[in-house]
């Protein structure tokens, strides 16, 4: 059975910064590409930031692009997402994803249709 766990969530001062982690167990790391989603209270979920299975090629949504950035380390089975500059608006539960696709195509990452698997969500407030 594959499953995403997440960790690294928690209480921040605006202005600073939280690393967010997704491991998966289970089948090939490489198999997926990878993201991070968002939803804040009474909102959608929102797109965060995508990653290739391979090549490392990286997209980005409007909202955090220039202070997020996502990586992933295949060796470790591990994604990450480095968030920098926080604002109480980036408050919500996180979520990592994974889909068995490949594509040079942001606005396919940003489809929460193309994921079928899901981590558990991990709750990042930013306190002003």
């Amino acid at each position: 059975q594959v499953q995403l766990v997440e960790s690294g969530g928690g209480l921040v001062q605006a202005g600073n910064s939280l690393r967010l982690s997704c491991t998966v167990s289970g089948r090939t790391f490489t198999t997926y590409g990878m993201a991070w989603f968002r939803q804040a209270p009474e909102k959608g979920r929102e797109f965060l930031a995508g990653i290739a299975r391979i090549g490392g090629m990286t997209f980005y949504g409007g909202p955090v692009k220039g202070r997020f950035t996502i990586s992933r380390d295949n060796a470790k089975n591990t994604v990450y997402l480095q968030m920098n500059s926080l604002k109480p608006e980036d408050t919500a539960v996180y979520y990592c994803a994974a889909g068995e696709f490949y594509s040079s195509s942001a606005g396919f990452y940003a489809q929460e249709r193309v994921y079928t698997l899901w981590g558990q969500g991990t709750q990042v407030t930013v306190s002003s």
